[in-house]
């Protein structure tokens, strides 16, 4: 069975190999950025939805429960931001830096304050396995959007070719005809 506290360390791990991917890289950086920004996203809404609440009423000190949810609310708005960026954006490794930066902060509190504060006073075999049916169930959707975004970018690349071609046909024509129509 799961251990809740052992699969956040194991997604921590996950996401920090992957800010050290980013780093590393030279032509994968967007890729690398969406397959973080995903295993953000599925963390936190496990975090937020099972963990906090779990952690909150075990804890005297709330406040930290608190500040970790307002870390989660800034790498939200960086994660937004990222996500219509490219990677010729002047300000994108620079974004994806802040962004992981504030993650590992995140990370370095949980690990060091939090978990150890907690970790004998949770069930964590029983939310383990609360997280982890959970984080199945974010992982199909994830992945069902991401197929159904890959198809509409496929569409819209048709469309656009077809768009072009009439264009390309249409000057032909006024060509052929002294560019009378």
């Amino acid at each position: 069975m799961p251990n809740a506290i052992e699969m956040l360390r194991e997604d921590h791990r996950n996401v920090q190999q992957l800010f050290e991917n980013f780093e590393q890289a030279s032509d994968s950086k967007v890729q690398i950025c969406e397959q973080t920004i995903t295993q953000l996203e599925t963390h936190t809404t496990l975090e937020e939805e099972l963990f906090y609440p779990a952690a909150r009423e075990q804890i005297e000190e709330k406040e930290l429960i608190d500040e970790a949810q307002e870390e989660h609310h800034v790498v939200k708005l960086i994660m937004a931001e990222l996500k219509k960026m490219g990677a010729n954006d002047e300000h994108f490794e620079a974004k994806f830096k802040v962004m992981s930066e504030s993650v590992k902060h995140h990370i370095e509190e949980e690990e060091s304050e939090l978990f150890p504060m907690i970790e004998d006073k949770l069930d964590v075999e029983r939310l383990g396995q609360q997280m982890q049916e959970r984080k199945e169930e974010l992982q199909q959707k994830s992945s069902r959007r991401s197929r159904s975004a890959s198809k509409s970018a496929k569409s819209k690349t048709r469309s656009s070719n077809k768009r072009a071609k009439r264009q390309r046909s249409g000057k032909k024509a006024r060509k052929a005809s002294g560019g009378r129509r």
